[in-house]
């Protein structure tokens, strides 16, 4: 019979005992590890959606943005362009003669078909303004400032005829908004 060294043999067992904890332990962390992978990856995930439900909720805002105007009070009264001593010039804009034309009402690029009025040179040419008069209209009246001849902050609503001007308009104490200054 052959001798046995028991010393090899419990040193060869030592060795796979050892290489089978290796084995076990490089396994175990190996899945800690994709844990860590897969823990991260759905916390880059959520993030995006989190940043994708902001981006959404952006698009919400209005293409106006939330903005307080400029309020004034002061004198409305009308004015024709087809009184004894006008010629339909108006001071801002001379190329647009309102008496030719018989027009009371200017296109703008920003806010579309708005009232000429006249004001002081506190207001300066291009400005729109909003304010609310029920002989002229039920719904706010936006008008852009084109012509001058007042004073303070009163303003001077350009009607078709000074007929129209003194029965429409005649002389209100209003407040207007100052949406936007100049052009």
């Amino acid at each position: 019979m052959k001798k046995i060294n028991w010393i090899k043999m419990g040193l060869k067992g030592i060795k796979i005992c050892f290489i089978v904890g290796v084995i076990c332990l490089l396994n175990s962390t190996r899945s800690e590890l994709l844990s860590v992978r897969t823990e991260n990856f759905n916390f880059n995930v959520n993030l995006g959606m989190t940043a994708n439900a902001k981006k959404n909720e952006e698009k919400v805002v209005p293409e106006e943005p939330v903005q307080e105007y400029k309020s004034y009070s002061g004198d409305l009264t009308g004015y024709a362009a087809d009184c004894p001593l006008c010629n339909g010039t108006l001071a801002c804009k001379t190329s647009y003669n309102v008496y030719k034309n018989r027009v009371v009402t200017y296109k703008d690029n920003q806010y579309g078909n708005v009232r000429i009025v006249a004001s002081s040179k506190q207001l300066p040419c291009g400005s729109i303004i909003r304010f609310n008069l029920k002989s002229i209209s039920k719904n706010p009246v936006y008008a852009i400032v084109l012509d001058r001849g007042v004073l303070g902050r009163d303003i001077d609503l350009l009607m078709p005829t000074e007929n129209d001007a003194r029965k429409s308009v005649g002389r209100h104490k209003i407040t207007y908004d100052v949406l936007r200054e100049g052009w």
